[in-house]
């Protein structure tokens, strides 16, 4: 069994959390994947490439190594929908566009289920809530980033192409309010990529679970298009590719919305928040 989760440790009060980046399957739910899902088309494709500059501003990286093929670990662990309408589950059963991924007779069974809740679920959640634990008790307080990306156009899910820059703050209710202001205007400093906040995507159950300001942790997820890194299935290239000549125009702006949540936590902490 490979390990469920790669931690790096910074030394600065910034988590960046990665769930959906993963694309490692178990044997049973291998062979039980349809051949059209075993693309894995709903991955959050070269997330930790696209991040790799987090390591120069010192923040914590916590990767997922498992497919959420396998199991979600956006979800909650009793399954709660977070969205009303069209949604994907802890054991997703379709992808996004509503297809089937499993071949008839082959999801996995309970057990099978309750295995990758205790050895993949389990473990990144308590490795998140450690990593945590340990930022606040050294900065008096923590920030987390919950880094996602989705095709721009998926009709099922929502309508027309969605904006480049998805940012989720649960309405204000997972990092204090002047945060959420704060990376809003850093989306507005600039005319290259669209932008909204608590659109479609309003956080997860990262967001939501964890993001708690009230105890001086304050979480943001930002779900971000893929047509500004890599191809999508509307490229004449071959889809999922990286595209370093895109990343390189969306990655100061990514640079930018985490250097602003470490100078916000650096300037209002200083002011005894």
């Amino acid at each position: 069994m490979i390990e469920s989760y790669q931690l790096t440790q910074g030394d600065t009060p910034l988590l960046i959390s990665m769930p959906h980046a993963g694309t490692a399957l178990t044997p049973e739910v291998e062979a039980g994947l349809n051949k059209a899902a075993l693309s894995l088309a709903d991955t959050d494709w070269h997330i930790p490439k696209l991040y790799n500059f987090a390591a120069e501003l010192g923040a914590s990286r916590l990767e997922a190594r498992y497919s959420r093929y396998v199991i979600d670990l956006n979800r909650p662990e009793n399954d709660t929908p977070l969205y009303a309408g069209a949604t994907t589950g802890l054991f997703p059963s379709t992808d996004f566009d509503g297809e089937p991924l499993f071949e008839a007779g082959q999801e996995p069974t309970k057990a099978q289920r309750d295995w990758a809740k205790a050895y993949i679920w389990r473990p990144y959640h308590n490795a998140l809530a450690g990593e945590l634990a340990r930022i606040k008790e050294r900065f008096g307080y923590a920030l987390l980033f919950d880094a996602h990306s989705i095709r721009s156009k998926i009709p099922r899910l929502f309508d027309d192409q969605l904006p480049d820059i998805n940012l989720g703050t649960f309405d204000e209710q997972s990092c204090d309010p002047d945060l959420s202001q704060t990376l809003q205007a850093v989306c507005a400093a600039q005319s290259r990529f669209t932008h909204v906040i608590n659109g479609r995507f309003k956080g997860g159950h990262i967001t939501r679970g964890y993001g708690d300001p009230a105890n001086h942790i304050h979480a943001v997820q930002l779900e971000l298009s893929q047509r500004t890194y890599m191809n999508e299935p509307s490229d004449e290239q071959p889809i999922f590719a990286y595209r370093e000549d895109r990343a390189t125009e969306v990655r100061p702006l990514l640079s930018g919305l985490l250097e602003a949540m470490q100078r916000w936590g650096e300037v209002s902490y200083n002011k005894g928040k």
